[in-house]
């Protein structure tokens, strides 16, 4: 009888090493000097201050900031399509836009990644996203963890979960209580989709409309599956600049990053208890992938702006006094925004005007 070996489950450690030798130097470009070389660690380790030069931070009272997530089931576009370089950027997006929303800088990141088997080639591509999602929002990548797990995912399958960590200063951290009548609630653009809402775009578009990944739209030259797979749009940078510009003053009273629940339930979240957010639904341009998808489900408004961003992937609740320097200071970043909204007093909703 033939002895059996970890290969005949379904796991090659030999194709596993050469998978792990290809992600050093997507992880290494993230790097700072704040990252400390552990050379064979089992850990990640990361500097909270560093002596002098840019990386230098000098923190008083740091509180750190943990945030995780995945990417849903946009990884079936993503595997329909045989196209996996953009959802790492989504995962990134996904935890490090939550980590802005309380004024934290998101220091390092780690990924986990569930494979039905050994495959370099895809393994890189996925990280290859991941690494330019660090790269964007200046995060180092510090590791992660592949699993080959043939009895639970089917060939060609696969999942992510993303883990990212920040810090910000106490004195300088929203908790969503500063907001007051008067203030303005500021829209930035999303780039479409981002990763939220997938399995009724799918049941949209594939099961309902019969469309294929690699057929066109009717709104632009990509292809279904490329409109689809727009990668989730990175705030960080546009919120550093915003936060860094107001050193004394707290002109940002909240930020919410507008995922599943769309603005009425992310807003919400950072509203105290005594005011409401009314916003002009008119007061922005919605994607044509939101129309279309609207078009083609024949799905009422009401469902879309629950479900979907509608075009708003973050929203900003500032002073009225800063608001258009603001949204200049965004729109200076390559971002698109708006004044979409006013805070009036009322009991931590968020309604149409």
């Amino acid at each position: 009888m033939a002895k059996l070996s970890y290969k005949d489950a379904g796991v090659d450690l030999a194709v596993y090493e050469q998978s792990m030798a290809r992600l050093p130097r997507l992880m290494r470009r993230t790097h700072c000097p704040r990252v400390i070389d552990w050379p064979g660690g089992f850990a990640g380790l990361f500097r909270m201050d560093f002596a002098g030069g840019l990386f230098a931070r000098n923190y008083k009272q740091p509180v750190l900031v943990s945030c995780t997530d995945g990417v849903g089931t946009k990884l079936k576009v993503a595997q329909m399509l045989g196209r996996h370089d953009t959802v790492g950027i989504d995962l990134v997006a996904m935890c490090v836009n939550d980590a802005i929303c309380c004024g934290a800088e998101p220091l390092f990141f780690l990924d986990y990644v569930a494979m039905a088997e050994d495959d370099p080639d895809l393994l890189e591509a996925i990280v290859a996203g991941i690494s330019a999602g660090c790269l964007e929002c200046d995060s180092a990548l510090m590791g992660g963890e592949t699993a080959i797990m043939p009895d639970l995912y089917q060939k060609g399958d696969y999942d992510l979960a993303g883990f990212c960590v920040g810090v910000v200063e106490e004195s300088r951290m929203l908790d969503g209580k500063a907001a007051i009548p008067g203030d303005v609630v500021i829209g930035i653009a999303s780039s479409g989709l981002h990763s939220n809402g997938f399995s009724l775009v799918r049941k949209i578009v594939f099961e309902h409309a019969g469309l294929k990944a690699d057929g066109r739209v009717d709104f632009s030259e990509k292809s279904v599956g490329e409109v689809l797979l727009e990668p989730t749009r990175l705030y960080v940078r546009a919120v550093r600049n915003v936060l860094s510009h107001y050193k004394v003053k707290a002109v940002v009273h909240g930020i919410a990053h507008i995922t599943g629940g769309g603005l009425h339930e992310n807003l919400a979240r950072v509203l105290p208890g005594n005011v409401d957010a009314v916003i002009d639904r008119g007061s922005w341009s919605v994607p044509a992938v939101f129309e279309w998808l609207q078009r083609l489900g024949d799905v009422e408004d009401e469902e879309m702006f629950r479900v979907f961003n509608m075009g708003v992937g973050l929203a900003l609740v500032v002073s009225e006094y800063y608001a258009e320097s603001i949204v200049q200071q965004v729109r200076s970043m390559g971002m698109e925004s708006w004044r979409i909204g006013r805070v009036v007093g009322g009991c931590g909703e968020v309604r149409w005007a």
